[in-house]
């Protein structure tokens, strides 16, 4: 069984203050750069409370869903029964290597898109993560994600990305003190440079084909003014590369 996670004792917190409204900046380019999803077959890692699985779901995919925490997945699957949407969704880690199996029988190359929205610094295991979104995706498969952007040095009340006490190269996991940053005060965050993420999706086959640094909701920024100078939001999308593949192109 998967160790707890650090969701579960937050989980009735994190679904009321992010319900299905997935309208905010970051989701929505999230969510472009995936493109059609009709007929597509989508894992959703760290899943949650099946927030971005049922708004992928909503345009046409197939969705399986995973997380860590026993207590947000069983809310997701609470929703998907009252709301049936086709989601499965699985109680796992997703970093450990034989998860992929468990999820899907098909195993490798079962997806055409693997989605982590908001998920990745709160993964202690970013080699494993990428490497279960790698094994996952067919080549010339697509691996989307959205985060707090790892250059965010925050504001007035806002924790950034990396404590107040040290330096964007500080990376590590830590629990943030802002009086505005709710969530990351009870359940912490890894800060990663930007560097290490694009590294290490790469390492895995995982190559970077666009970015976006979508700005906050205007209500947000109108409060926090000092945050909103600076990039908040980072959106990538990745695209799998087979071993064949040359990763530049002649």
């Amino acid at each position: 069984m998967p160790k707890a996670a650090r969701y579960d004792d937050v989980a009735g917190f994190y679904a009321a203050g992010w319900p299905d409204d997935v309208d905010d900046p970051a989701s929505v380019r999230l969510l472009d750069l995936l493109g059609p999803l009709a007929g597509r077959r989508v894992l959703d890692v760290a899943c949650g409370h099946g927030r971005t699985s049922r708004a992928l779901a909503r345009r046409g995919a197939a969705v399986v869903g995973v997380d860590l925490s026993s207590a947000l997945v069983e809310r997701a699957r609470e929703a998907e029964r009252e709301s049936p949407l086709g989601i499965r969704y699985v109680h796992a880690d997703a970093t450990e290597p034989g998860t992929l199996d468990a999820i899907e029988p098909s195993g490798v190359g079962a997806f055409d898109a693997v989605v982590c929205a908001f998920g990745l610094s709160d993964i202690d295991d970013l080699e494993g993560a990428a490497a279960t979104a790698a094994r996952g995706l067919r080549p010339g498969g697509v691996f989307a994600c959205s985060l707090l952007h790892p250059c965010f040095p925050g504001g007035q009340g806002v924790s950034g990305s990396w404590p107040g006490d040290a330096g964007y190269h500080a990376e590590g996991w830590w629990r943030a003190d802002g009086e505005r940053s709710t969530l990351r005060r009870q359940v912490g965050a890894n800060h990663r440079t930007l560097s290490t993420y694009l590294n290490t999706l790469r390492r895995h086959g995982l190559w970077l084909d666009e970015m976006d640094e979508p700005e906050p909701a205007r209500e947000w920024a109108a409060t926090r003014p000092d945050a909103a100078r600076f990039p908040v939001f980072l959106v990538m999308r990745c695209v799998r590369r087979s071993r064949a593949q040359p990763a530049i192109s002649a």
